[in-house]
């Protein structure tokens, strides 16, 4: 069963490193490192574990070939946050030719979300785009992604330069990473707010 949802996409850029408020918080047991191989199991991992949760549909299509063909560039980068050895959550950025690089794909496994490793990564990934000597640092997110997305690329210092709407069908529920995932939460104890 599917509904028309009304979706609003909203465009976030920061043109001037000066702009740019890192978060403060940092998970002490928290690692960040590159993906050094393009390794398609591993990104379509990611957006499979995280997109699950918010209708991230439109490359469970691709072949695998075409999950290489987007990874094996140099101007693609995949940087994964770990804790505790675990993989918590992801960031795809991409060098564009207007100079501009783009966070494409970004977020946590739910077991890892409320404990500071979104605004931490999110940190690390917009310093990236700087240090790759982008001209800008853009982003978007939609109301299908989880509710502090958008803040919490406000609260580093992104700011809308566009918000479009569209309708889309989509299935009364995100399909989760596979059909009927039961996930227990994985929590470390810190109260603190994702920023």
């Amino acid at each position: 069963m599917t509904k028309l949802t009304r979706v609003v996409i909203t465009h976030l850029e920061m043109t001037d490193p000066a702009q740019f408020l890192p978060s403060a918080r940092r998970h002490p047991a928290a690692v960040i490192q590159q993906v050094g191989v393009p390794l398609p199991e591993f990104n379509r991992f990611f957006y499979t574990a995280v997109g699950g949760e918010w209708h991230w549909h439109e490359r469970l299509s691709w072949s695998y070939a075409r999950w290489l063909t987007w990874l094996d560039r140099s101007e693609q980068e995949t940087w994964v946050v770990y804790l505790h050895g675990a993989p918590a959550g992801y960031v795809e950025l991409e060098s564009q030719p207007d100079g501009s690089v783009e966070i494409a794909y970004f977020g946590l496994l739910p077991q890892f979300i409320g404990q500071g490793l979104g605004g931490q990564l999110l940190t690390h990934a917009i310093r990236r785009g700087w240090e790759w000597g982008a001209r800008r640092v853009w982003v978007h997110t939609c109301t299908l992604d989880h509710p502090r997305a958008l803040t919490n690329y406000q609260a580093r210092g992104l700011q809308i330069f566009k918000e479009e709407e569209k309708w889309v069908r989509l299935p009364e529920e995100p399909p989760g990473p596979w059909p009927d995932a039961q996930r227990v939460p994985f929590v470390v104890s810190d109260p603190k707010p994702n920023l």
